[in-house]
C-alpha cells in the first residue's frame, strides 16, 4: 500500500526542499501522510477548474506546482476564491503537496528541462542556491549553443516541446551563442544572466522595466508565457510518478488552461 509519505518521500528526492527559496511554501501543504493513494493529479496551479477535476477524479493527492496556501491564512472560509478551494480540498480529503522553487532548481527540474529543449551545452545555475554544497544545483540556468543561432530558430525549438507557447520579447538582431533560461515570472534572472555574459534570456514573463533592462544591455529577451515556460513540467512529472508508482493512477490535469488569451 503506497502512502502520501512515499510520493512526498520521492518528491523531496526529486525536488529536494532545500532548494526553496525562503519566500516560498513548499512540501505536504494538505493533508494526512499515512493516508493510502491510488489516484493522484498533476497540475500548474489550484484554481476551481483543477480542483473540480481533482474532485470528479476522486484523488487523494494534488501535486500542485504553486503552492495554496502560499502565505500564513487567518481563515479557511468560502467567502476568499482560496478558501474555497482549500475548503472543497480538505472536505473531500484530498491532500496537496506543492514543490514550486524547488523543482524549478532540482537537476532534473523545470529549468534543466528548458536548457534541454534549448540544446544548452553543460548548463550551470544561474544563481546557487545558499548553502548548498551542490554547485549544479540553483536557480535558472546558463550555457552555450554549439554554434551561433538566430532567434528565430530557438523559438521553433521551443515551439517544438511547447505547441501552446507565445513568444514575445526583444531581439538584439544578433545570433545567440550564450543563452539562459529561468521559468515563470524570471525577468528578475536578467541581471544575473548579463553577469554571466549571456546574450538570451528565456523566461515565462517579465516587467516593462525588465524589458528596458534587456534592451539597454543589449540582451535578447524572449518570454514565452508563464503559464508554457511550466506546464510541460508537470505533465512530464505524471508520467515520471507513473512510472516509479505503478499501483497509482497518475496523471495531468486536462482542464487546466492558460489564463492569458491573445485576440
Amino acid at each position: 500500500m503506497t502512502t502520501i509519505a512515499d510520493v512526498a518521500a520521492w518528491m523531496r528526492q526529486t525536488a529536494p526542499l532545500e532548494l526553496t527559496e525562503s519566500w516560498d511554501n513548499t512540501g505536504l501543504l494538505i493533508g494526512d501522510a499515512e493516508q493510502s493513494i491510488e489516484r493522484l493529479l498533476t497540475c500548474l496551479t489550484l484554481t476551481p477548474a483543477t480542483v473540480s477535476e481533482a474532485i470528479q477524479d476522486r484523488s487523494h493527492l494534488v501535486i500542485a506546482h504553486h503552492p495554496l496556501p502560499f502565505k500564513p491564512i487567518r481563515q479557511v472560509t468560502t467567502d476568499s476564491v482560496s478558501g474555497r478551494l482549500l475548503w472543497d480540498l480538505t472536505r473531500h480529503s484530498i491532500a496537496v503537496y506543492s514543490p514550486h522553487t524547488a523543482w524549478d532548481s532540482a537537476e532534473d527540474g523545470i529549468n534543466a528541462q528548458l536548457a534541454r529543449m534549448l540544446e544548452i551545452q553543460d548548463p550551470a545555475p544561474l544563481v546557487a542556491t545558499d548553502g548548498h554544497t551542490d554547485p549544479g544545483l540553483g536557480a535558472g540556468r546558463w550555457g552555450y549553443l554549439s554554434a551561433p543561432t538566430p532567434l528565430a530558430e530557438i523559438v521553433d525549438r521551443l515551439r517544438q516541446h511547447i505547441p501552446h507557447c507565445r513568444p514575445r520579447g526583444w531581439d538584439s538582431g544578433l545570433d545567440i551563442r550564450q543563452p539562459a533560461v529561468a521559468c515563470g515570472s524570471g525577468g528578475s534572472f536578467l541581471t544575473a544572466a548579463t553577469k554571466q555574459g549571456c546574450d538570451l534570456l528565456v523566461t515565462g514573463e517579465a516587467t516593462f522595466h525588465q524589458c528596458l533592462e534587456a534592451e539597454a544591455t543589449g540582451t535578447a529577451l524572449l518570454m514565452i508565457g508563464h503559464f508554457a515556460s511550466e506546464k510541460f513540467a508537470m505533465n512530464h512529472l505524471a508520467e515520471q510518478l507513473a512510472s516509479s508508482f505503478p499501483d497509482i493512477q497518475c496523471r495531468a490535469s486536462q482542464l487546466e488552461q492558460d489564463p492569458v488569451s491573445l485576440w
